[in-house]
């Protein structure tokens, strides 16, 4: 079964090169860049063990879809690390710092526009599913930077931010994968519950790793999130920075200095109390789902979401 899968993402990586094809070359080799660049592959890999999950059996079939739901999160990456100022992504220059902001942001649309011409086979139901999740992500996405430009990130707002931006994703690539299989009612609605709760602690972790993180073993800088205002460590505070200082304050650095002190608030360990509590929803989730080799690699996701160091 792991081999099954195994072969389904490479699928998806051979179809991600394919699909990006065009003869307007700066556009094709600015896409392959970030294509090429790797990632965990964590939601196509959703996608495949929730269609296994819920009984099916053909996963060529599902190879389309996977990589779309791949390609909305590759496009976003783009679009992020513009609004970030990131330099590098995935251990790569940013697409932004290569070929500039313009170049960027037509290739991220180019990225989203991709993802129709996948899309397309699955007829309105899967392409509604599709079409709402895209739609929550630029919500929370707009939701982050406004509420960032507040100043008013709390913890309920993260918590929708999160849910909307992140989860979004991973609820409707479980949910497209066991609806493939023609799954039930209840097995689609758990193994979507399993995917919201999974995105939830997936950006938690990623808001944790972004103050605690190695850059190196990450592949891109940290305290990108905490500069924009973002992330789950201010959030558990309730408010910007642990002691009224940061940018503009006069510090030599200080990033550097907010992140020191978020590390020593206990706000990181708050933080991953919360993780490990989505992360048992999640698992929650998977109750109502017959017991199998994919069950059991769903709930091993959970354990890899937790642990990871990128």
């Amino acid at each position: 079964m792991l081999l099954q899968v195994d072969e389904g993402i490479a699928s998806v990586d051979q179809l991600l090169d394919r699909v990006v094809h065009t003869d307007v070359g700066l556009l094709q080799e600015s896409s392959l860049h970030i294509i090429r660049a790797g990632g965990k592959r964590l939601r196509p890999r959703v996608v495949f063990l929730s269609h296994l999950a819920a009984g099916g059996n053909d996963i060529s079939s599902v190879v389309p879809l996977a990589a779309a739901v791949e390609l909305v999160h590759t496009a976003t990456l783009v679009h992020d690390d513009i609004n970030d100022h990131s330099p590098t992504r995935r251990g790569r220059v940013a697409v932004h710092a290569r070929w500039g902001r313009t170049f960027a942001l037509l290739t991220g649309d180019y990225l989203f526009t991709k993802v129709y011409e996948m899309m397309a086979p699955y007829g309105p139901e899967f392409n509604v599913t599709m079409a709402d999740a895209c739609v929550k992500l630029v919500e929370g996405e707009t939701l982050q930077a406004a509420a960032a430009k507040a100043g008013a990130i709390d913890q309920p707002t993260y918590k929708r931010i999160v849910t909307l931006k992140t989860a979004s994703l991973f609820r409707a690539g479980a949910i497209m994968g066991a609806q493939l299989a023609n799954g039930s009612e209840k097995v689609v609605e758990a193994l979507g519950n399993f995917g919201k709760y999974l995105g939830v602690a997936f950006q938690i972790v990623d808001d944790v790793l972004d103050v605690i993180g190695d850059p190196d073993t990450l592949g891109k800088p940290v305290g990108n999130d905490m500069n924009q205002g973002s992330g789950a460590i201010l959030a558990q505070n309730g408010r910007k920075y642990t002691d009224g200082s940061g940018p503009g304050d006069g510090e030599a650095d200080p990033i550097a200095t907010m992140m020191a002190q978020l590390k020593e608030s206990g706000a990181v360990e708050i933080a991953l109390i919360e993780a490990r509590e989505m992360a048992s929803k999640a698992l929650a989730g998977l109750k109502n789902v017959p017991e199998s080799p994919a069950t059991e690699e769903l709930a091993s996701l959970v354990d890899q979401v937790l642990e990871r160091q990128n």
